[in-house]
């Protein structure tokens, strides 16, 4: 039986269809055979540090994959800090419900809505250099072991913040801390630096094909 990595490090097999009509004891020879190169791959790969992490695309849930790394490490017991730069104007019920954890979680929503709400781009510029420097307090502040920077790439793409000092930035974290950074058209060179990049690929949206507009739970 073969064995193959995909380019983001996932065991595969090369022929699902391999499967059909085997024997359980067949099968579970082969999920044997499996396990062990699974084991002896673990084994290859020891080395931990912390991450920078992208979520981009046109597509939903970026802020919601990373919210769910939020909730893993407040599980672990760390220290984390939520800064918002775009969808600040809302009052999201992320907010509410991560107000439990309020002796591990700093959060900060910084900015006063979408663009086209606040028509305003040197007060956007303004809240989102606010935005980056209470930002810049958390990734240097070894106590918190994980930073989100929501719609930071919005920022980035409008210019409302320095794609320089940025990667400099995220570059002073401690070297166990993780960084996300969320939010459509993440600049090519923030992609190069990340260690891991997620991009949503936009299939169908309700918006789009069927004139559904936000909803509560779904979208905020």
């Amino acid at each position: 039986m073969t064995f193959s990595e995909d380019k983001t490090g996932s065991l595969n097999t090369l022929d699902p269809k391999q499967y059909e009509g085997l024997s359980e004891e067949q099968y579970r020879k082969k999920m044997q055979r499996r396990k062990e190169v699974q084991e002896q791959r673990l084994e290859t790969r020891s080395n931990q540090k912390g991450l920078i992490i992208v979520h981009t695309g046109n597509g939903k849930g970026k802020t919601t994959a990373a919210l769910g790394m939020v909730l893993r490490s407040l599980g672990h017991g760390h220290k984390v800090a939520i800064i918002q730069f775009i969808k600040g104007g809302w009052e999201p019920a992320e907010k509410s419900v991560l107000g439990q954890w309020s002796d591990q979680l700093q959060f900060h929503a910084m900015g006063e809505g979408f663009t086209w709400e606040t028509q305003d781009r040197a007060r956007d510029i303004l809240k989102a250099r606010a935005a980056w420097d209470q930002a810049l307090e958390y990734i240097q502040n070894p106590d918190y072991r994980l930073v989100l920077l929501d719609e930071v790439n919005i920022a980035l793409k409008l210019e409302y913040l320095n794609l320089d000092e940025v990667l400099a930035g995220i570059g002073q974290k401690p070297e166990q801390s993780h960084v996300i950074l969320t939010g459509r058209g993440a600049p090519a060179r923030l992609i190069e630096a990340a260690d891991l990049v997620t991009e949503m690929t936009l299939v169908k949206h309700p918006f789009r094909e069927q004139g559904i507009k936000a909803q509560a739970g779904i979208e905020f």
